[in-house]
């Protein structure tokens, strides 16, 4: 049979309806089939860019502990903060090291990325046994500690540019691999050929970075100290957020929630205010206790910005001061959405006492507060009794690196991780064009703390 007759039994084979609904069905399950498998692929490829992402912006942020452990260690000033500062650097660094080996690029693009990331680990891990001996890092040694601070920033600046054109879909991972060695070329090759002991690494928890403030995170289980009062009913809580908010702005006021669980007991009330569109309302948190305000936030609109931050931290105080917060000072802030978030500590005696702290949202349109956050002050707050300091601020200043520019300092009790207090001289500083808080125990000398100040454009932030 030759091919025009095979054509024509085909044909005449689907004029057959038998036969043209079995193709109809081949075809369907072909289709279907593929669709199946194509959306399996893309979910495969989506998962796979998922895990991209999130080693990538891992590592970034450990790309940036390690920067800012590095000239920690450089500002330090005795071995105990020296040890502490690079063994955290060394995790970090490992952490990266872990991050950057899941990245779809060729091994041998990422060899000089890699090597560095080693080489901080191991060489904070020296340094951190020698400190720990109770020596001082070596000139060298604080060369090779400011040269690997130098190619951090390079490695930080390369991930930050990668991150934009990730961000804005200028790049995407199945293109790394072509253009990998571009992005990664600026770690420098050039670095500390040292080779140390491979010795066991204990792995241990890592400490929280304070991201909005100097210790604004910090709480502790410890009994509340800041609230007094007798117990309120629930109608007594509403008086209390009724006067809080104000009787002539409030057109309802709802129970919406009760929290009888953890130190601090509290009333949910949802407010709803005159001449204004329903779904904008407030929710209050009160204490069971006392009646004390714990949280607010009033949900409206900031269109536009009109005053000025610290036009804003003078509103903030004095609305506080009328609310019965006494003596609080304007700490940090972060500034967003035509906002500003102002952290408020207490001041006793001229000392800033962090952990008596307060957050304060205010509209920068008209002034108005839009939130408030009292939890570190409702745990902390008592009146202390300060002693005068064991050594002199000159005496303090003597404690601290001889490169740090000082700007500033005063006196400031500042919380640990013990859930004790601390009082220090809290010194301001620049170093390497970058400004930094440092504290000095007021009554040994002992270095208890550094942190880096960011500058943002949306705020003053520290960690």
């Amino acid at each position: 049979m030759g091919i025009r007759e095979k054509l024509l039994d085909f044909k005449r084979r689907l004029q057959d309806r038998k036969m043209y609904s079995i193709v109809i069905v081949i075809i369907a399950v072909i289709s279907i089939w593929g669709i199946n498998q194509y959306r399996h692929s893309a979910s495969l490829k989506q998962e796979l860019n998922n895990n991209y992402n999130r080693a990538f912006y891992d590592l970034l942020g450990y790309v940036n502990n390690v920067e800012v452990l590095l000239v920690k260690a450089l500002i330090a000033s005795t071995p105990e903060k020296t040890a502490g500062t690079l063994q955290e650097a060394w995790r970090q660094a490992n952490m990266a090291q872990t991050n950057l080996g899941q990245l779809p690029v060729s091994q041998h693009i990422l060899a000089k990325t890699s090597k560095f990331l080693t080489q901080v680990g191991d060489l904070a891990y020296s340094l951190n046994n020698t400190t720990m001996a109770g020596n001082t890092i070596t000139e060298k040694d604080y060369q090779t500690v400011e040269k690997l601070y130098g190619y951090s920033i390079e490695l930080g600046k390369s991930l930050d540019d990668l991150q934009q054109q990730l961000s804005f879909k200028r790049i995407k991972w199945d293109e790394l691999t072509r253009r990998g060695a571009s992005i990664f070329r600026k770690t420098s090759a050039d670095m500390p050929s040292q080779q140390f002991e491979n010795i066991d690494k204990t792995f241990q928890e890592y400490p929280t970075l304070i991201y909005d403030g100097p210790f604004s995170d910090h709480l502790t289980t410890l009994e509340p100290k800041g609230i007094t009062g007798n117990m309120l009913n629930a109608d007594q809580g509403r008086e209390k957020v009724t006067e809080f908010l104000g009787k002539d702005r409030v057109a309802s006021l709802e129970l919406t929630g009760q929290n009888d669980d953890g130190p601090i007991k509290t009333f949910t009330y949802t407010a709803a205010f005159k001449d204004n569109p329903e779904e904008q309302k407030a929710i209050v948190d009160i204490t069971q206790k006392g009646g004390h305000v714990y949280w607010m936030l009033y949900n409206r609109p900031v269109p536009e910005k009109k005053i000025t931050v610290d036009h804003a931290k003078e509103l903030g105080r004095k609305f506080l001061e009328e609310k019965g917060f006494k003596n609080m000072a304007d700490t940090y802030y972060t500034q967003e959405d035509n906002t500003a978030v102002i952290n408020y500590a207490y001041k006793q005696d001229n000392v800033i006492i962090y952990p008596d702290l307060i957050k304060v949202k205010i509209a920068l349109d008209n002034g108005e507060v839009l939130g408030i956050e009292a939890k570190g002050y409702l745990y902390s707050h008592r009146e202390r009794s300060i002693p005068s300091p064991g050594i002199t601020a000159d005496e303090a200043k003597s404690k601290i690196n001889e490169r740090i520019e000082i700007l500033s300092s005063g006196l400031a009790i500042i919380p640990t991780n013990f859930k004790t207090e601390l009082f220090t001289y809290e010194f301001k500083g620049k170093m390497y064009g970058r400004d930094f808080l440092i504290y000095i125990n007021a009554k040994t000398g002992k270095e208890e703390n550094i942190l880096l100040i960011i500058d943002t454009p949306n705020g003053i932030l520290t960690m």
